[in-house]
């Protein structure tokens, strides 16, 4: 049995595992403070927001997602920015239930549609994500900015 919610505080340690996970996954590294400030920002739930799913009692996954407005529709976008499913609880159905979730809350939300993006040659994931989203062809260009 899947179960997905916000994270408590109590679940940050296991947070911060599995979200380290995917930044290593993404072949990334970051400073402490930037786990800190993400962790400040799910826990204030006004900005940024986090969804855990637990399997067996156990933090398997986790997702991160934000609303924005737009120039394109009447409606906000919620971008699921970040999504993660720990290697030994995988092909159980946790990255659908997460996506899920965050598909239900954005449309309590008022959001017209919440899109995300990946890597083109992660096959896996775009398995499922072929399932449940649809794919516009677009190409994301990301500027650096100096600090």
């Amino acid at each position: 049995m899947i179960t997905v919610g916000p994270l408590a505080a109590a679940d940050r340690a296991d947070w911060e595992r599995l979200f380290r996970a995917y930044v290593a996954f993404y072949e990334q590294h970051h400073p402490q403070s930037m786990y800190d400030r993400a962790w400040a920002e799910f826990q204030a739930d006004t900005r940024m927001h986090a969804f855990g799913a637990w399997r067996d009692e156990s933090l398997a996954g986790i997702t991160h997602f934000l609303t924005h407005p737009t120039t394109t529709a009447p409606d906000d976008l919620c971008y699921l920015e970040d999504l993660y499913t720990a290697p030994e609880h995988r092909g159980h159905g946790i990255a659908r239930a997460l996506i899920g979730a965050v598909g239900e809350w954005a449309a309590a939300h008022g959001c017209g549609s919440v899109y995300w993006q990946t890597r083109q040659d992660n096959a896996t994931a775009r398995l499922l994500y072929d399932k449940v989203a649809t794919y516009h062809g677009f190409i994301v260009y990301t500027m650096e900015l100096p600090a």
